[in-house]
């Protein structure tokens, strides 16, 4: 490939660089709007000015503007009602997080192994149910000594007393 077919793939495959954005000390004493374009301006009320944010620092420091008066990304939000929002919105996200993964462990731990009561009623159940047999049990064989008393008790086969004869 020659020097000139090369220059020529690198300018197709590689466009120039955008120009370097406009300062923001330019946008001073204009719109807040016109400042905020630039998302790495800060926009300070009270005096009108443009300033560059100061990305060394979370906040701006209140040398360079107060929390209540500056504005960055949107210029109806100030800092101090953003920052105050995102707590509290943040504080409901890892609080709704945690109440979720106490909901998962305590479902999880209950699937596991079954409730006390549950065990307890079906011995209960299994209880009722070996007295009510032997009751059952039981009324049968005093119904059956007073059928005999009586002559009224029925062979296990009808056909038995013909055989005997």
């Amino acid at each position: 490939m020659s020097q000139r077919a090369w220059a020529s793939w690198v300018r197709a495959t590689h466009p120039l660089p955008l120009p370097f954005p406009e300062a923001c000390s330019q946008n001073t004493n204009r719109t807040c709007e016109e400042c905020l374009k630039n998302v790495s301006c800060l926009w300070c009320n009270t005096n009108k000015a443009c300033l560059d944010y100061p990305v060394t620092r979370i906040l701006p420091p209140s040398s360079l503007c107060t929390l209540s008066s500056a504005r960055w990304g949107v210029c109806w939000v100030n800092f101090e009602a953003l920052i105050i929002t995102l707590s509290v919105v943040g504080g409901a996200v890892l609080l709704a997080l945690a109440a979720c993964c106490c909901a998962c462990c305590c479902r999880r731990k209950r699937s596991r192994k079954p409730d006390k009561e549950e065990e307890k009623a079906a011995r209960e159940r299994e209880e009722r149910r070996v007295r009510q047999e032997e009751r059952r049990a039981e009324m049968k064989s005093r119904h059956d000594e007073i059928r005999k008393k009586y002559g009224l008790f029925k062979e296990e086969n009808p056909y038995a007393r013909f055989e005997n004869n």
